[in-house]
């Protein structure tokens, strides 16, 4: 199993974070060790003093493939969650400016938690304008709408599948929109697809 991330599918969140917008995906790797078990707690991690959160649309693939055309790309999942891909800001601006990959920032131990739930593809009536949200404290932080991604799953699927074989249980973090921040021990983050909960963690 493994973990790819889109970075940069939301224009907004692009511009908060001083970047480009892209013309094709940007994606990076988490390994399956990002997995956060099964009602296991979640650890600020000792090596950041700079931990943010960033809620993006789960897409579980569901078959073997390569180069996959666009007209059979939506058959590659068929089930949406929610996750978080915890970035350490601070390591990752370090590695940036230095020219240095960051997966120091962005590939630590479970740093990809996601939702045990799942919800089947056909439960939605558009795909395509799904609404996703993130709260800390039980404040809003983060809020979006699949509308709004620069790439579409199915163009995600055909695009990364020219470099990538997608394995059955592999998953795509579709991306995260405006909003990122920090967190410190003691927040409660609940993340939600439209008024579903999905993700209730808190940081210890």
């Amino acid at each position: 199993m493994k973990i790819i991330c889109i970075g940069r599918n939301y224009a907004k969140h692009a511009k908060e974070l001083g970047s480009a917008i892209p013309k094709e995906p940007v994606f990076f790797m988490k390994p399956d060790s990002a997995r956060l078990p099964k009602k296991a707690p979640f650890f600020y991690p000792n090596f950041t003093k700079d931990l943010h959160y960033e809620v993006e649309i789960v897409l579980k693939i569901n078959k073997l493939g390569k180069n996959i055309s666009k007209k059979f790309a939506h058959t590659y999942y068929e089930e949406i969650g929610l996750g978080i891909d915890f970035t350490a800001r601070d390591l990752q601006q370090e590695c940036k400016e230095k020219g240095l990959p960051w997966e120091k920032a962005k590939a630590f131990d479970y740093s990809a938690p996601m939702s045990q739930e799942f919800i089947k593809k056909s439960e939605f009536k558009d795909i395509n304008n799904i609404d996703f949200s993130l709260t800390k404290n039980n404040e809003v932080v983060q809020v979006g709408n699949t509308e709004d991604m620069l790439f579409s799953f199915d163009n995600l699927i055909v695009y990364l599948s020219q470099f990538l074989t997608l394995k059955i249980g592999d998953y795509i973090f579709t991306g995260t929109p405006a909003g990122v921040g920090p967190v410190v021990i003691g927040d409660h983050l609940e993340g939600y697809i439209g008024e579903r909960k999905m993700i209730d963690l808190k940081i210890k």
